[in-house]
This record gives structure tokens, C-alpha cells and sequence, in this order.
């Protein structure tokens, strides 16, 4: 089952993304992961949070975050997958994850969907792949301000 994650899901999804964070190597300050999702929790404003759950009572399992930008190469409303993470691999979800958010962003407008992966992880980009996303040769630059 996928359904919108709400502000009643905070402490499960700061569970995944902790998860996420020490298997992707970046480094997990909660009150900085905090302060970016509440925004994204309260309403359509910046984006969405998606959750996964299976099981009997279903359990949350994996999350997806989509963000909203907007760009003239697009033509208008561009969706980028922040965070994309199931904590099971190889039974479908995250699969099933992906294409939700996927029909997410297009009922939302988007024109454009953009992803960001680590360079040495092929194995994300060939999963990627399959569900139509494609290598761009633009590159990615990033400063705090």
C-alpha cells in the first residue's frame, strides 16, 4: 500500500531516512532533516512524502520524496525524487514506490522529473533506467548560502 505521508508519520519516516542516510553514507542530523520535512508534511506547497507499507497492520517500509522546482527547458513545473529508500530489496516496492510517484508528479503538473544519484551507484541508475528515466549530461553543482 502507498499513501501520503502527514505529520503523524514523522518519527517512522525519520526511522527510514536514518536508515537511508547511513546506507548512502550522507550524515544524519535529525534537526536538520526535521525542518526540511515538516514543510513537505503539512501540505502540497514544496512537494510530497510518500510512504510504503506492507504487512498486517501494514508497517511503514520505505518513503519518497518529491519536490517541486519550475524551469524554462521544461516548460514549466519540474519534479526532482529527493529521496527515494525501501528498507526491503528485490520483492517490487520500491518499484511499485517509484511509478506512484511518477503518476504523483504528472497529476501534480510536472513536465519534467529529475533524480540525483551517487556516481559509483550503478545498480540505482540501472533500476532507474528500467522505469524510463534516462542519463542527462548535465552536471550537478551545489553551494550552501
Amino acid at each position: 500500500m502507498i499513501r501520503r505521508a502527514g505529520a503523524s508519520d514523522t518519527e517512522a519516516l525519520l526511522g527510514l531516512i536514518r536508515a537511508f542516510y547511513v546506507e548512502d553514507g550522507h550524515p544524519y542530523d535529525e534537526a536538520h532533516v526535521l525542518g526540511a520535512l515538516a514543510p513537505l508534511l503539512a501540505d502540497d506547497t514544496y512537494g510530497q512524502v510518500w510512504l510504503v507499507c506492507a504487512g498486517d497492520p501494514p508497517a511503514p517500509l520505505g518513503y519518497a520524496v518529491l519536490t517541486w522546482g519550475w524551469g524554462l527547458e521544461s516548460g514549466g513545473r519540474e519534479g526532482l525524487i529527493d529521496e527515494i529508500f525501501t528498507a526491503r530489496r528485490g520483492d517490487g516496492l520500491g518499484a511499485e514506490l517509484l511509478e506512484h510517484v511518477i503518476g504523483a508528479a504528472r497529476e501534480a503538473g510536472c513536465r519534467t522529473l529529475f533524480l540525483e544519484t551517487e556516481r559509483a551507484n550503478d545498480a540505482a541508475r540501472r533500476f532507474y533506467a528500467r522505469h524510463g528515466l534516462s542519463e542527462q549530461d548535465s552536471v550537478w553543482m551545489s553551494r550552501g548560502v
